[in-house]
């Protein structure tokens, strides 16, 4: 496996991403993609399939780190941003993509999973942002992709603290969009809908409409991300006509109506009715 921070500066001149929650699901997907677009990795993730990742990755031709850290944390962040330094390599694409989501009553979930959500999908993704963007506009070029989500445009009970987390990463990316576009360094946000990953089961979701419905593929979602990267797009709402739609409902209508439509979807045992 190729370790960089230990072994030196790579030599390698092909250009260099990082992606956040690529062990498995869309980040690994978004990996993928770069891979096989001649970047080189580092790729970072909380649990220790990172490490399988980083392998499947090699076999496409990839130089890559795998970084095993907890991007709640804010150690975790700083392990990540030392080992992006250490590479001695300039970042020329990032997606900030690892992400979490709690699901159920407000009154009944758990606090302290989603203060852990908060520091993942708010904190961490501030932070890496700030760093990122800072280096890449000093250096007049660079890609910054944010994955949100079709919640980020609407009210999301039943999952109302990840819905203000993801409205946030959207709020931001599309900010930074602006504020960034005579630097050389582009801002697109990734707003799946349902993906086929372990979101929802992660979530306690399982018993949701939502949990419960058909999902698009994470390969195809981080496909349009990518390429929405590339082409230098300010947001790509993935997936389905179906994700479109929502997104569209959720700009439009009035927040109450939008409000009661997904209350319809994500609460407890809808699956079942």
């Amino acid at each position: 496996m190729s370790t960089t921070s230990m072994n030196g500066p790579s030599s390698s001149s092909k250009p260099f991403a990082v992606v956040t929650g690529a062990s498995d699901g869309i980040g690994l997907e978004l990996a993928k993609q770069f891979a096989q677009n001649g970047f080189d990795l580092l790729i970072a993730a909380d649990s220790s399939k990172i490490q399988r990742a980083a392998a499947e990755l090699e076999a496409m031709g990839a130089e890559v780190e795998p970084v095993q850290v907890d991007l709640a944390e804010h150690e975790g962040t700083h392990k990540l941003l030392a080992a992006i330094e250490a590479s001695g390599r300039p970042v020329d694409a990032v997606a900030i993509n690892a992400g979490v989501g709690v699901s159920g009553r407000f009154i009944e979930t758990d606090l302290a999973e989603e203060m852990n959500m908060v520091r993942l999908n708010v904190l961490s993704t501030l932070h890496l942002t700030k760093y990122m963007a800072k280096q890449m506009a000093a250096r007049g070029q660079g890609r910054i992709l944010i994955t949100s989500s079709i919640a980020a445009t609407m009210p999301t009970p039943y999952e109302a603290v990840y819905g203000a987390t993801k409205a946030f990463d959207r709020s931001l990316s599309q900010s930074l969009r602006e504020e960034l576009k005579e630097t050389g360094v582009t801002v697109t946000t990734l707003m799946p809908g349902a993906t086929e990953t372990n979101f929802f089961h992660r979530a306690h979701a399982d018993d949701t409409k939502l949990g419960a419905s058909e999902k698009d593929s994470a390969a195809d979602v981080a496909k349009e991300g990518y390429e929405a990267l590339m082409d230098g797009k300010d947001h790509v709402v993935a997936g389905s006509l179906k994700n479109k739609f929502q997104a569209a409902a959720g700009y439009a209508l009035p927040d109450p109506l939008v409000a009661k439509m997904h209350a319809g979807m994500s609460a407890p045992g809808s699956a079942k009715k």
